[in-house]
């Protein structure tokens, strides 16, 4: 069949890209490949204008087992075993249908796990939406979460941590962002490569239909109209579930020689990719590829994006052996194809021949786009912000503005989400959310474990992309060694507005920037991760939200810290951060304002800060540890008390020029501290080992929380941050 002028624009090809595909060819391409290029060559896939800039980022170390390139990174975590992991985005599908866009987002970063061969034991998720007020936005949120518990928990994986922020820049646009952790022996992680010319390719998992048919495209394209059209795959938990335990049974066995997750543009990527990674051929036959949907194309077959699927690659004589355990687990397996040595991607309906194209026209040649731009003027104008332009309060105002933040949503309490998560389940779970700063699971048959924190400060970012992705990294790293972990990998979700307009061009290319320096100065590899653009409503883009989540490990378990303090503990505050209000919480809900200067980060100081917290916990010493971040010092020890269920008295602050800066500023680098009295000349003594500055500030006790004589019971504390994220809960869309 002829393509038909301007059907390749149908498929989120330009022009160029189009004539680009017919020279390579030397023909114009037949409808599967066009379909499969449109895939292929699409940002989701393709990476067209980020793969240069992904390039830039540090991805190697001693500890790293696997970087970028696999469906998931590895770090060694001691004892013959890695933590493999990663982040993806759902942030399309979740708009247009949010429980289902949330859950299969939730399966498909799962399988991209335990195809490695590792068991998923962690997952969290990273999520914006507008503000609750909008019923459309509180329709959303209620229904993505309800989405991310019910796919993790009927799938039997804890979901343990992540974190959430409401913005006006997300209305229209959610960011689900889904992250999954497993492990695996170091010598037992498998890679998606095909090899052995003759081996048999295998369909195995679900049947195919035509769920989701070019989400990988419409995702990727600067329309918002057509990124939102009806491509969203429905998933199936329980399945799932059969599915993951037949693919670690058959990579325990050794019975298969690769595996691939039928993700995003299905069985093309999956086909494609295992494919380039072993420099082979495929020939395949859709007419042999199970599907619960009759008269079905060779087309929909190879771009489908159905569900708990995978690609199996495995010598002829463990067919017999693979089938039989699929059938113990009620899944289809058919043999679909075989591994070839003339590097062609062949796909047959039958008799006829739909592709008949080299497998690197579908990777090497596609096009890659240098993203440049200036500075959009609202940074500078923001940064000129004058800050004394806006009312300090009183020290006796301080209790009334603690409150008022603690009411924020980006703020308060997150127990109305994290109670819908079975975040216990496996039994891996020793910190869960609200606890610590970081997830903590310990490794069953070790005397370890590791520690896991998602953070990304979005506004920081929109008023400095630079500057905000390197705050973005330091926050992640510093909150897994306020659990006592040393921090090993990156994993990062780059959620952006278009890469072909100001002002998402610049703050891409500024955050992937600053994202390289923080990591390379705290010597933390990024090993595996996503791209997500065309974040856009009506061409208004998102905030920028490079999300970033860490990886630790704790040696020793029983080394670890946690937010709460003991009656009696005095009370330190740990670091040099100045408090700053530009781009703060405060700011931003108190008045409205999104402007100034951010926080200075010093990462040389912030190296030493997290190497003095690991000290810290490796010790024998009951503590406690809590980071100064978002809402500032008043809101940290706000949920120290909480999380406690005793309140404390500080009065060792000293108040700067402004007493809401004092209270409320944000700022890098500052850590609280509760311990023993006795303890802490061992304290002092380890932070001057590091040269960085500590001085008590007070101690635990009662039940309110006094700041310098500005007095907030528990009670009214508690209340404030439960009603955070009250909403008028709807399950229905509101168009």
């Amino acid at each position: 069949m002829a393509i038909a002028e301007g059907q390749w624009r149908e498929v989120a090809l330009s022009d160029d890209e189009y004539a680009r595909i017919c020279e390579l060819l030397g023909r114009e391409p037949s409808e599967v490949e066009l379909g499969m290029f449109g895939a292929m060559w699409s940002e989701h896939c393709g990476y067209k204008h980020s793969r240069p800039l992904l390039k830039t980022l540090p991805t190697d170390a001693p500890w790293v087992v696997q970087g970028p390139g696999e469906n998931a990174g590895a770090v060694d975590i001691g004892n013959g075993y890695a933590a493999v992991f990663k982040v993806e985005s759902h942030n399309h599908p979740s708009a247009v249908e949010p429980y289902e866009g949330a859950a299969t987002g939730v399966g498909g970063i799962v399988r991209d796990i335990f195809t490695m061969g590792a068991r998923p034991i962690a997952l969290l998720d990273g999520l914006r939406f507008g503000p609750l007020t909008d019923p459309r936005n509180a329709y959303l949120f209620s229904n993505v979460v309800a989405g991310i518990g019910g796919y993790g928990n009927c799938l039997g994986v804890p979901t343990v941590g992540g974190e959430v922020f409401f913005d006006e820049s997300y209305n229209g646009n959610p960011l689900v962002n889904a992250m999954c952790v497993g492990i695996a022996p170091i010598d037992g992680i498998v890679r998606a490569a095909a090899s052995g010319v003759g081996n048999v390719i295998m369909v195995i998992g679900a049947e195919t239909g035509r769920d989701g048919l070019h989400g990988a495209t419409f995702s990727s394209v600067d329309d918002p109209e057509a990124s939102h059209r009806g491509v969203i795959q429905v998933g199936n938990p329980f399945l799932e579930k059969q599915l993951m335990e037949a693919c670690l049974e058959l990579l325990g066995r050794g019975s298969v020689v690769a595996m691939q997750d039928m993700g995003a543009a299905g069985l093309t990527s999956s086909i494609v990719e295992c494919a380039s990674r072993g420099d082979v051929g495929v020939d395949i036959d859709v007419a042999f590829v199970p599907r619960r949907e009759t008269a079905m194309t060779a087309y929909e077959i190879m771009l489908s994006e159905s569900q708990e699927r995978m690609v199996l690659v495995a010598t002829p004589d463990r067919v017999d052996e693979i089938t039989e355990v699929l059938d113990h687990w009620s899944l289809s397996a058919a043999v679909i194809g075989r591994v070839t040595d003339d590097g062609i991607v062949r796909v047959r309906d039958g008799e006829e021949i739909c592709v008949e194209t080299p497998v690197r026209y579908f990777i090497d040649e596609c096009p890659t786009y240098q993203v440049t731009a200036e500075e959009p003027a609202y940074i500078g104008e923001a940064k000129s912000f004058d800050l004394g332009t806006v009312r300090d309060i009183s020290q006796e105002e301080v209790n009334t503005a603690l409150i008022s933040l603690l009411r924020s949503p980006n703020i308060g309490s997150r127990r109305s989400i994290w109670e819908q998560y079975d975040y216990t389940i496996l039994t891996n779970t020793v910190y869960g959310p609200g606890q610590s700063d970081a997830a903590v699971l310990r490794h069953k048959g070790t005397p370890g474990g590791i520690a896991i924190s998602m953070d990304c400060n979005s506004r920081y970012t929109y008023l400095d992309p630079f500057e905000g992705a390197r705050h973005t990294v330091a926050e992640a790293a510093r909150n897994v060694a306020c659990s006592g972990a040393r921090p090993l990998g990156l994993t990062n979700c780059l959620n952006f507005g278009s890469p072909e307009r100001s002002p998402a061009n610049y703050q891409l290319v500024k955050a992937v920037e600053g994202m390289g320096d923080a990591c390379r100065a705290l010597n933390i590899p990024i090993v595996s991760g996503n791209v997500s653009l065309s974040n856009e409503t009506n061409r208004v883009p998102v905030y920028p939200t490079p999300l970033v989540a860490c990886v630790g490990v704790l040696d020793d378990i029983e080394s670890r810290m946690d937010l709460r303090w003991n009656d009696g503990d005095g009370i330190w505050l740990v670091g040099g951060g100045v408090p700053s209000l530009g781009g703060s919480e405060y700011l931003a809900y108190q008045h409205g304002i999104v402007a100034g200067n951010l926080p200075a980060l010093d990462l040389d100081r912030e190296g030493r800060m997290l190497q003095m917290l690991q000290q810290v916990a490796a010790g024998d010493i009951d503590v406690a540890a809590h980071d100064v971040s978002a809402g500032g010092l008043a809101v940290a020890l706000a949920e120290m008390a909480m999380a406690s269920d005793i309140g404390a008295t500080i009065d060792g602050v000293e108040t700067g020029d402004r007493v809401d800066a004092t209270w409320f500023g944000e700022s890098a680098t500052r850590v609280v501290l509760a311990l023993p009295a006795q303890q802490a000349g061992l304290i002092e003594m380890i932070a001057g080992e590091w040269d960085t500055p500590i001085r008590r500030i007070g101690t635990v006790g009662g039940t309110s929380l006094s700041l310098a004589g500005s007095e907030t019971s528990l009670d009214d504390m508690r209340q404030a941050s439960d009603a955070a994220l009250d909403i008028a809960v709807t399950t229905e869309s509101t168009k």
